[in-house]
């Protein structure tokens, strides 16, 4: 289905992720951030980035597999999305819901 973020139109599915990550871009993830009353910071988008990053390398998202990965700590990843950090940032990414979340 369609839906306008931040002024785009975007085709996203029953939860609200993006089904197309090339329409994605930043205005439309510090909007989805607001939804849930989050501001983006410069590190957030970097977090993002590195995640669309993984995703296109096809590398599986896991929060171990995040929090490992030297880029961001697990408590950071949990201090800068809290309430479910691979979720909620992979939402705001433009990415796939990873299969690791519920």
């Amino acid at each position: 289905m369609e839906k306008t973020i931040a002024g785009f139109t975007v085709d996203v599915n029953e939860e609200g992720y993006l089904t197309n990550m090339e329409q994605w871009n930043v205005d439309i993830a510090k909007e989805l951030a607001k939804e849930t009353d989050i501001e983006l910071s410069p590190r957030h988008v970097e977090v993002l980035e590195f995640l669309r990053d993984q995703q296109k390398n096809e590398v599986a998202l896991t929060i171990r597999g995040v929090g490992k990965s030297g880029f961001v700590d697990i408590k950071e990843f949990y201090a800068l999305f809290p309430k479910g950090p691979l979720k909620i940032s992979s939402k705001y990414a433009g990415i796939p819901k990873p299969k690791s979340c519920i």
